[in-house]
């Protein structure tokens, strides 16, 4: 199981933040070097406890897809998105957001396993892991300038 966990300050109200944590539009606006389109599930709009999303990106030079449902949800503190479809053998995505003075404290906590045994670890050492941190410090500077 691989994590990646990364912390970010953003001058903004943590409801603000946590909604556009949220938001399937703003993901798409903040992942257009992917191209991540919500193909299925809530296409648009705030997503909430229970729904699901499927997304179609560009990675590594392919299309791959990704379903992922809200399994906790405590506005404005917490969510987590989980896969229930996608090309790891798991992903879970825990957002925590903390009021601090004028902004929020937002920690992203992101833990997978990659299938293929030995080749899929090598791959997520050598490519993976690093992709998927950049992936989340871009989402996170749109945040920022929200």
């Amino acid at each position: 199981m691989t994590t990646i966990k990364i912390t970010t300050k953003i001058p903004q109200p943590i409801e603000k933040v946590f909604d556009l944590s949220r938001s399937i539009d703003f993901h798409m606006e903040s992942a257009a070097q992917s191209k991540e389109q919500a193909i299925g599930g809530r296409t648009s709009g705030l997503i909430e406890l229970h729904e699901t999303v499927t997304w179609r990106g560009r990675h590594f030079g392919f299309f791959l897809t990704h379903q992922s449902k809200i399994t906790a949800f405590t506005f404005p503190f917490h969510f987590t998105d989980e896969m229930l479809n996608g090309h790891f053998k798991s992903f879970k995505h825990d957002h925590f957001f903390e009021q601090r003075e004028g902004y929020t404290l937002m920690t992203d906590v992101l833990e997978y396993e990659v299938p293929y045994g030995f080749l899929g670890r090598i791959f997520d050492i050598l490519f993976l892991k690093s992709h998927l941190t950049n992936f989340l410090e871009q989402r996170n500077l749109s945040l920022k300038k929200g």
